[in-house]
């Protein structure tokens, strides 16, 4: 139990140092412990450590530990970070605080047409593939863009900001973490409600630090908390 512990002061301390090196409060940035594939006992042992945010990537693997004895009475707030398809929609709509993972259009009518069904807002943000990638989901920058209206003018959802997956090299994801930060700075201009647009999920183990500097405010972390899966 004392590894997990451990492993999160150490990364709040890290981010906590990344935001004050980056002129940040360190309340700017909030850590999504990444507990895919994790059991969870190893959750509640991050639960018991003070985290309270776990994102998940799998939709079967994320509704069998919401519905786990061991967690499902706990106070958890769960993000789904993974690349969500159409069908899978109906299955987590209502039970996740934020979708990170949506990079389509059909995507995300579908979880306008749920959340209308359920009479709640579904707020989510828009994957974008800032590297060029081909192995990569998420919407090209100049798609973004020119599709940003028909987002906006989905009922009963937010678009809270914008995610994406980096480069391993250091050097090619501070440049592409920078283009996330400038992408939501021009999706401001054109949105109905700029106050809205307040997220950027960026950063993982590897190179958080950098995400931090560049203006992450959820970093996803999971090896350097759980170890390796």
């Amino acid at each position: 139990m004392e590894a997990i512990a451990d492993n999160l002061a150490a990364i709040r301390q890290r981010v906590d140092t990344a935001c004050l090196a980056a002129g940040r409060h360190p309340s700017s940035v909030r850590l999504i412990a990444v507990s895919k594939t994790k059991p969870a006992e190893k959750i509640r042992e991050a639960f018991d450590a003070g985290q309270v945010e776990f994102g998940e990537s799998y939709v079967q693997e994320f509704l069998e530990k919401q519905q786990d004895p061991l967690l499902g009475h706990l106070p958890l707030q769960w993000h789904f970070i993974g690349h969500l398809q159409s069908n899978k929609v109906r299955s987590i709509i209502g039970r996740v605080a934020l979708i990170h993972g949506i990079d389509r259009l059909s995507t995300a009518e579908e979880l306008s047409r749920r959340a209308v069904q359920h009479n709640i807002r579904a707020e989510y943000l828009l994957e974008i593939n800032t590297s060029g990638e081909t192995t990569k989901y998420g919407l090209k920058p100049e798609e973004l863009l020119a599709e940003a209206e028909a987002f906006f003018r989905l009922p009963n959802t937010a678009l809270r900001g914008l995610m994406t997956i980096a480069s391993p090299d250091p050097a090619l994801a501070r440049l592409e973490f920078r283009l996330l930060h400038n992408l939501l700075d021009e999706l401001k201009k054109t949105a109905p409600d700029p106050s809205l647009l307040t997220e950027l999920s960026m950063g993982m183990s590897q190179d958080f630090e950098e995400a931090i500097a560049e203006g992450a405010t959820l970093v996803r972390v999971g090896t350097a908390i759980f170890g390796w899966r």
